[in-house]
């Protein structure tokens, strides 16, 4: 290296702030912010609110890019869009390592499997109102049915739930994983 170089890395490692405690506790506001909001979901699992009907419109989406792949896939694009987006946006931040963004974005990734959950375990019973009314089918009847899983609903329905749970508790320990 020459001398120049070595310079202004050393002008640059002196003009550096160094790590101290506050910075600790800054890395967790994202996870203390997140931490209410989950357990809200978690708690709460089954009721509507504001951004189901966002993750409606991507579900119904879903079905629009998914229609040229059959009618299983394309009934099933509904669901794979709600994980498909929020998932971009998180390998997004991961990529620029930003790890607000990891977090907020696998948040939402796991209330979207918290929707999912609920609209599988309603399969057999179909309470839940659909867009369409009597004109369209229950998307999880269809795909449950199809693979001779109907009668397993709760489960497949507890399954997801339990993969929601599992995002939040990463996206809260999150900061123990990355290191910016």
């Amino acid at each position: 290296m020459n001398d120049e170089f070595k310079k202004e890395i050393e002008q640059s490692l002196k003009k550096s702030k160094p790590h101290t405690k506050t910075d600790e506790v800054k890395r967790w506001i994202p996870s203390i912010i997140i931490l209410p909001i989950a357990l809200y979901w978690v708690l709460n699992w089954g009721e509507y609110g504001l951004i189901d009907n966002v993750d409606l419109v991507i579900h119904e989406a879903g079905h629009l890019f998914f229609k040229f792949f059959g009618k299983y896939i394309y009934t099933l694009g509904g669901t794979l869009m709600q994980i498909i987006l929020p998932s971009i946006i998180f390998f997004y931040f991961f990529k620029n390592e930003y790890r607000t963004g990891m977090q907020f974005s696998l948040l939402w990734l796991g209330q979207n499997f918290i929707n999912i959950s609920v609209y599988a375990a309603d399969a057999q019973a179909q309470r839940l109102p659909l867009l369409g009314g009597n004109r369209v089918y229950h998307d999880w009847h269809y795909l449950l049915g199809e693979i001779g899983l109907l009668q397993f609903d709760a489960e497949v329905g507890y399954f997801f739930f339990g993969i929601a749970i599992l995002i939040f508790i990463v996206t809260i320990i999150m900061p123990l994983i990355t290191q910016n």
